[in-house]
């Protein structure tokens, strides 16, 4: 993996759902079986091994089976986690926009280009609701290799704007979010597909923001680490980080994940909790726009590192979601409707009692404001309303 690796150590595989392993340097994005990879199990790492003079996630390369030489990197990670008085409690939020794209997508994707870059691949198609695409065309342009970025039409703007002002070129495709994904998976025959929802890489990087809140919170685990879920990325990242940790006896449990979807894109969290698909009825256009797939590549995975945590998933409305960004913006933090689902989810499992008073927990806001202005301005325009007696008052 890297020289960090400990003596003996197994060098790391893909391994598709069925269990059959693929060197890791092989350039597919998929199995045989049709399902999506994850590289084999790592060794989680001890404080020591953290190079602190990195101020990035490369800071934990020890776990990361690219080699650090070949980084490709615009200084991601280490983004701050502020104590906030929320609902009487002190929780912890994890601010991602402070990544250099402006949203969590800037960890998988270095570590995912880092890998497709070191093996000689010098174009990339992505297809995108908007963050991955724009944190694609920035390390593809830090790299010195093409992109080609597919999105929904209905992707805001700012997202737009910036995938193509780093260089990429965009194709607009009309209709869902899944129908986008099926026009990249075509054109993926053609074009090396560096897909943030299929590549096996692209996890290995989002799983760092569990290792920052281990190193924050003194090496030890949250309690609780609430999230917001499209794809699920995040979710399998922070299941894959504690779970190294805790194999390699650095924490003495896994924290409980808590999950929220808005409600009409619930996959997810309907899944894990036996609610049908057809009682939700037709889907609708959410102003959470980065959490609207319908079908999650990784879905098994996701649900299944909700259940292994003790963890908890729900189905948020759009009231809540716009509740939500009130309320954050009311203290400061201008993040977008899609990571206000998180905020939204952290209201709900308090007033349940799931979470607890007195218990550390980690909220993941995911992506700021400024990116999604048409859907911030939804929120704001014409509301009159105290933000601040939304469910999560001082």
């Amino acid at each position: 993996m890297t020289d960090e690796q400990p003596s003996g150590a197994v060098a790391p595989v893909l391994l598709d759902r069925s269990g059959t392993c693929y060197p890791l340097d092989d350039p597919r994005w998929r199995g045989d079986d049709g399902g999506p990879l994850a590289v084999s199990a790592l060794p989680g790492m001890r404080p020591e091994q953290i190079d602190t003079a990195e101020r990035s996630l490369w800071r934990y390369r020890a776990v990361l089976p690219v080699p650090a030489e070949r980084r490709v990197s615009l200084g991601e990670g280490c983004t701050p986690m502020i104590p906030v008085n929320w609902a009487g409690r002190r929780v912890h939020f994890k601010l991602e926009w402070f990544n250099p794209t402006s949203s969590f997508k800037d960890r998988g994707v270095s570590v995912m280009i880092s890998h497709l870059v070191a093996h000689g691949v010098d174009r990339v198609l992505e297809d995108s609701s908007g963050n991955g695409g724009s944190a694609v065309a920035a390390y593809a342009a830090a790299a010195g290799i093409r992109a080609r970025i597919i999105v929904p039409a209905a992707t805001s703007a700012a997202k737009i704007l910036q995938a193509r002002a780093y260089g990429a070129e965009i194709e607009l495709v009309a209709g869902t979010r899944d129908e986008v994904s099926e026009e990249a998976i075509r054109q993926s025959e053609r074009i090396p597909y560096a897909s943030h929802n299929w590549h096996p890489l692209f996890i290995q990087g989002t799983k760092t923001v569990a290792y920052e809140m281990w190193e924050s919170l003194g090496f030890t685990a949250p309690d609780n680490v609430v999230l917001v879920a499209g794809a699920g990325s995040n979710v399998i990242g922070c299941d894959l980080a504690f779970g190294e940790l805790l194999a390699a006896g650095q924490i003495d449990r896994l924290p409980r994940l808590f999950v929220g979807q808005p409600e009409h894109w619930a996959t997810i969290a309907d899944t894990f909790n036996g609610v049908g698909p057809a009682s939700r009825g037709a889907r609708v256009p959410t102003v959470a726009e980065g959490a609207s797939i319908a079908h999650p590549v990784r879905l098994p995975e996701a649900v299944e590192a909700i259940r292994r945590s003790g963890g908890a998933a729900y189905a948020v409305s759009e009231a809540e979601i716009h509740a939500a960004v009130r309320a954050l913006s009311a203290r400061g933090l201008y993040a977008e409707p899609t990571s206000s689902v998180a905020a939204a989810t952290l209201d709900h499992f308090i007033a349940s009692g799931e979470i607890a008073p007195g218990e550390t927990t980690v909220v993941v806001l995911t992506g700021a404001g400024l990116k999604s202005a048409e859907k911030m301005a939804a929120v704001f325009g014409g509301h009159d309303d105290d933000p601040r007696e939304a469910g999560s008052a001082r």
